[in-house]
């Protein structure tokens, strides 16, 4: 008997009692025809990716149907977080669960087009007719303005009338390719997103541990005993990620948020402090003196581990809001008072007593006396009581058995004291000896999937790969200043030093660059890379193109109009350019930037000669490559699908385009032509370099046998290097990126490993490779004590086993240097120490000092009236004429992300326009009252630069503060709205912002600025 389901359902709505009665009679069906639904991934190719968003790097699985015939095209139709990822484990926040609508959003790209001068409307071109206008556009610039020689004559082979700005999510295969061709043609007038958002990380903790990157894990996260969040939203900016802290609170460990609105971080917290936009060295300068004054302090670990001890120059002062050396005519300081004491054999004289008055330590609790609680309760708006809380949350991780960290994100960088907030801090977690301590560190938590790749692949106006320095014209004239300028020697007897391998990195660097054409002879082709004269940073550069003297600009994966500060400023840069190339995934605001729409984009097209080419890249999906996330991982990802229409990878577009360039120069001739022509470009497809050619690059190989000093062979020529110890400065070995060098050895490709293996607190070695030599947790030596013994036999990391150094994490270390060789653990930083004071390496203080916003709400800076604001900061001359007064724009400013979107990318996603579909600022009730706003009314937020216009959500989350006897008002402002959509059309927030960044790094001030408000 045959029955359908819902045939059966009937028969036995008698219930199971009858099933009996039922197989008596014989009606007992043979088979139920269940109606079941075909499963729908039963024949999709099943590949593995990592999500393209924020730096969390989560895994995916994407599934593709296609039969691979030629007239066949694989399409990803479903796409499931990787439940074997050890970060992500299957989960993805609401960015990454719209990744499938991101792929076929109606705004991908798909053939290339060009605006004509002049015109309203994009012209269909062939991908030949493209290449061949921007080679020719290229060209022509470069030969005008192309400069050789300085006045000096030193060859500085610079190229200024052309910018490129690079992207944030491109593959490192990308990104290294990159970095060759725009340093052949000399382009110097370049950035990438790192300048937007993390710049003053690396700045702080380069300056203070050696390196510029997160020092811990995401996983590791979950080992802390106290995790402050200061500087950073992770529940709404990194929601995957943050999981790991609610793993440390599902364990015991306590949660404080500090931040001006109470956010999705701080709704899952133990508690939040409100503090206003600006602040943050006033909160952490008086953790510093709190910390000092109660003794909450792990002693042995900074006598030992910090340069507490050591004896700083006599020159050296600070009063009134100035360190020593300022020269106020030039508006920035003479570091050379900021150093140490030294003997007469170069080393840096010491006092373990700590009773010199010179000593660090002395220095800097002098400095920090005068930053009381009732100080910074006035001046942050904190509550007294709340901000001790903090003090004494923190001073309970100043025993060895117990650990804090700490994670932030733009809220701290995007300051013009951003590398002194982030600085403040990395000295707080040296005093409390969390730093190398698994569940310690200071966590950078990175915005985008491969800023952290392309930070270290040195796309940035003065960087080369492997934080390796651009040659500057005067400091670096030939080769052998170079060397002597950047290879330091050891402060203090027995330390590691590595930068003293400089000259390693540097000539396999170079033998990269030029290949066979690079010869002991000619300098090993030094003389054919760029010279800076000054930093051509986003700001830099935007200035020049506003003053008219930028005649091309190449877009490269990013949306400057949408994330550069003063909108109506970059708009009006834009019109007076030349030509623009713009390749993307996507549509952009700055491809579009001549479309008039309305008040958002008040423009005349017919006025606006710039020649816009538009030419589609692939998205993550569509590429082999590897990216790297916030905490150093290199995860190799697999190509899902052909890209859609007739857009075409990164690498191919830019073989192309200097294939093309290269016959021009071969052909025509021009300026500085050998630079090009000497470029090696040894791609199996010179117009298409692989994925694989440029990884195995990276990595670095032999270029002829490389033996040991017994002649031994430890190498054979061509094969791949198996880590930076292989690199030598004789030519002999090649590598683009010195820290990547591991990655793909002759075992193969590192990046594509995927066992998930836990060792031991939450580390898996086995899952990508991690730079440097896949070390997981930096600087893991200070782990151990003095005598190599962990200091906490629950948290062992690594230690001394009487021969060697071992453990479940690689050492950051010497392996074979016993503890009582006096060899210390920072072995990037010359003394081997961390800093508490930062010697000469910021150019706006040793020590972390409050200095106001450029726009201030207080008008003053009662610390030192006669100093407001930080006396090192650049200041262009078009930007002082758009700073606004708190008299006239009262309000404090500031710009955050949502958990719904990511940046200026998912608005173009249907998944996340719907669950965020239209632009809103949050307003604090009392404001709302006192200016007649309800939840839901059109407001008007106006600085002096320009305004926006979006919903008011009228909120507790934003409370009015009481700043230095007045009070302060503050608006969040989300960032994600424009004109190229899917969502709402809305306004750009960054026509709000001032054109003004980090003293270091130039980072724009996003999160302190002022504003007015009215209803619209």
């Amino acid at each position: 008997m045959q029955l359908s389901r819902r045939q059966l359902f009937k028969v036995s709505a008698g219930g199971l009692a009858a099933t009996s009665s039922m197989a008596t009679l014989g009606l007992f069906p043979t088979a139920a025809l269940a109606e079941v639904r075909q499963y729908k991934l039963t024949r999709a190719k099943e590949v593995r990716n990592t999500c393209t968003y924020c730096s969390v790097g989560c895994g995916l699985l994407m599934y593709s149907l296609g039969d691979g015939a030629k007239n066949a095209k694989a399409e990803i139709m479903h796409i499931e977080g990787d439940p074997d990822h050890p970060v992500s484990r299957g989960s993805l926040c609401p960015k990454g669960a719209g990744l499938l609508d991101f792929i076929h959003s109606p705004n991908r790209l798909k053939y290339p087009e060009v605006r004509e001068p002049g015109t309203n409307a994009w012209k269909r071109i062939s991908w030949h007719e493209a290449i061949e206008r921007v080679a020719r556009h290229m060209k022509a610039d470069r030969d005008a303005n192309f400069v050789a020689k300085n006045a000096n004559g030193v060859p500085v082979n610079r190229w200024l009338s052309t910018s490129m700005l690079t992207a944030s999510a491109s593959s490192n295969e990308t990104g290294i390719l990159t970095q060759k061709f725009m340093r052949a043609l000399g382009i110097i007038a370049t950035d990438a997103q790192a300048r937007v958002c993390h710049g003053p990380t690396v700045a702080a903790l380069a300056a203070t541990f050696g390196r510029g990157a997160m020092t811990n894990s995401w996983v590791d996260i979950k080992n802390a005993d106290f995790i402050l969040v200061m500087g950073g939203n992770p529940a709404e900016a990194h929601p995957v990620g943050f999981k790991w802290a609610i793993e440390a609170k599902k364990k015991g460990a306590r949660i404080v948020v500090v931040d001006p609105r109470f956010n999705r971080t701080a709704a899952v917290a133990d508690e939040f402090m409100p503090i206003r936009a600006g602040s943050d060295i006033v909160f952490l300068g008086g953790v510093i003196n709190w910390l000092i004054a109660n003794d909450k302090i792990q002693w042995d670990y900074v006598k030992a581990f910090t340069n507490a001890t050591f004896i700083v120059n006599e020159g050296f002062s600070f009063s009134e809001g100035l360190f020593s050396g300022y020269d106020e005519a030039k508006g920035r300081y003479d570091r050379s008072s900021w150093s140490y004491e030294l003997d007469d054999k170069g080393l840096a004289k010491t006092d373990p007593t700590l009773s010199h008055p010179r000593c660090v330590w002395n220095l800097m609790k002098a400095h920090y006396a005068r930053y009381t609680p009732d100080v910074v309760t006035d001046l942050t708006g904190t509550p007294k009581d709340a901000f001790l809380r903090v003090c004494a949350h923190l001073g309970e991780t100043a025993v060895a058995t117990r650990v804090g960290t700490i994670l932030y994100a733009l809220g701290w960088t995007q300051h013009t004291v951003g590398a002194q907030n982030i600085r403040t801090m990395a000295m707080i977690q040296l005093m409390l000896g969390n730093i190398g301590m698994p569940g310690g560190g200071v966590n950078a938590l990175r915005g985008h999937s491969n800023i952290q790749g392309l930070s270290d692949l040195g796309l940035l106006s003065t960087s080369l790969p492997g934080y390796l320095t651009l040659p500057n014209e005067q400091a670096h004239p030939d080769f052998a200043s170079y060397l002597a300028k950047n290879t330091p020697k050891a402060l203090q007897p027995g330390q590691l030093n590595y930068w003293s391998n400089t000259p390693k990195f540097m000539v396999s660097l170079l033998k990269w660059f030029w290949g066979k054409n690079a010869t002991a002879e000619n300098n090993w082709g030094y003389d054919w890379l760029p010279k800076w004269d000054k930093m051509y940073d986003i700001l830099q550069l935007m200035e020049m193109m506003y003053q008219g003297q930028m005649n091309g600009f190449i877009v490269q994966g990013f949306n400057p109009l949408t994330s550069l500060p003063d909108f109506n400023k970059t708009s009006a840069a834009f019109a007076k350019l030349k030509y623009m190339v713009v390749i993307d995934p996507m549509t952009t605001e700055t491809s579009s930037f001549w479309q008039n729409h309305g008040e958002a984009n008040n423009v005349d097209p017919a006025k606006i000669q710039t020649e816009v080419f538009r030419l589609p890249s692939t998205c993550f999906a569509e590429e082999d490559g590897s990216i790297v996330n916030s905490c150093r991982w290199l995860q190799w990802h697999w190509k899902g699908a052909e890209p859609p229409g007739e857009a075409k990878p990164d690498q191919e577009i830019l073989g192309e385009l200097f294939v093309a360039l290269r016959k021009l120069y071969q052909d025509e001739g021009g300026p500085g032509a050998e630079t090009i022509l000497n470029l090696s470009w040894p791609y199996r497809d010179p117009a298409s370099p692989s994925p694989e050619e440029l990884a195995k690059e990276m990595n670095g190989r032999a270029l002829s046998d490389i033996t040991d000093p017994t002649g031994k062979v430890l190498l054979k020529k061509g094969e791949q290097l198996p880590g930076f110890a292989a690199l030598r400065d004789d030519g002999s070995t090649m590598s683009a990126c010195w820290i990547f060098s591991g990655c793909w050895t002759e075992a193969g490709n590192q990046m594509g490993r995927r066992d998930n293996t836990d060792v031991g607190l939450g580390n898996t070695p086995g899952w990508s490779w991690s730079w440097p030599a896949n070390r997981r947790i930096l600087y893991n030596r200070a782990s151990s004590d003095a005598q190599g013994k962990p200091w906490d036999p629950k948290r062992v990391l690594i230690s001394w086993t009487g021969d060697k150094w071992a453990g479940i994490d690689v050492p950051d270390f010497k392996a074979d240097a016993a503890p009582d060789t006096g060899m210390n653990p920072f072995i990037m930083n010359p003394e081997g120490v961390g800093r508490l004071f930062a010697a000469d390496k910021l150019v706006d203080g040793p020590f972390p000092e409050h200095y106001e916003p450029m726009e201030s709400p207080l008008g003053t800076n009662p610390l030192h009236p006669k100093v407001v604001t930080s006396p090192a900061v650049r200041l262009f001359a078009s930007d002082k004429e758009r700073l606004g007064k708190h008299d006239e724009f009262p309000y404090v400013g500031t710009t955050y992300r949502l958990t719904e979107h990511f940046q200026f990318w998912t608005k173009n996603v249907r998944l996340n326009a719907i669950a965020q579909p239209e632009q809103f600022v949050e307003i604090g009730e009392t404001l709302a009252a006192e200016k007649g706003i309800k939840a839901g009314d059109t407001v008007k937020v106006s600085s002096k630069r320009g305004f926006i216009k979006a919903k008011a959500v009228v909120t507790k989350r934003v409370k009015a503060l009481k700043v230095n006897g007045k009070t302060v008002h503050q608006i969040g402002i989300p960032l994600h709205w424009g004109w190229e959509t899917v969502a709402k059309k809305g306004y750009l927030s960054n026509a709000l912002p001032p054109a003004i960044g980090d003293c270091n790094t130039q980072t724009p001030e996003y999160k302190a600025f002022l504003v007015n408000l009215e209803k619209a």
